[in-house]
């Protein structure tokens, strides 16, 4: 397994859970049940983003693995992807060119962004 996540492109990483999800796994969970996971994902990594860098605090023997909930978002987003047919490398790909022509300049011009200490 660790030869194939050497290098990985996300068309690679797409294949990787289309493959696991058709043998390990089954079958493809429904769409919906997809985009119930992808929020209670989201929401393990706020809840661990609250807790590192926000004013909460971790409770006792709770988890703080933020690479592992960020890969857990990653999976189940490219399993939506993979179930309702769209590349995520091209679609990646459409998204920067589309935020680079609209925000080519807005970002820099934002005073909210200057002077931050």
């Amino acid at each position: 397994m660790q030869n194939q996540c050497d290098d990985i492109t996300i068309a690679r990483a797409q294949a990787m859970v289309d493959d696991w999800i058709k043998t390990v796994g089954v079958r493809y969970f429904s769409p919906l049940t997809n985009m119930a996971i992808l929020a209670e994902e989201t929401g393990e990594v706020a809840r661990i983003m609250a807790r590192k860098f926000g004013d909460q605090s971790f409770k006792p023997g709770e988890k703080s693995d933020l690479a592992d909930e960020l890969a857990d978002l990653l999976w189940v987003t490219m399993a939506i992807a993979n179930q309702t047919g769209i590349d995520l490398t091209e679609a990646f790909r459409a998204n920067i060119l589309k935020k680079s022509a609209r925000d080519s300049r807005r970002h820099a011009e934002n005073p909210k962004l200057r002077n931050q200490t």
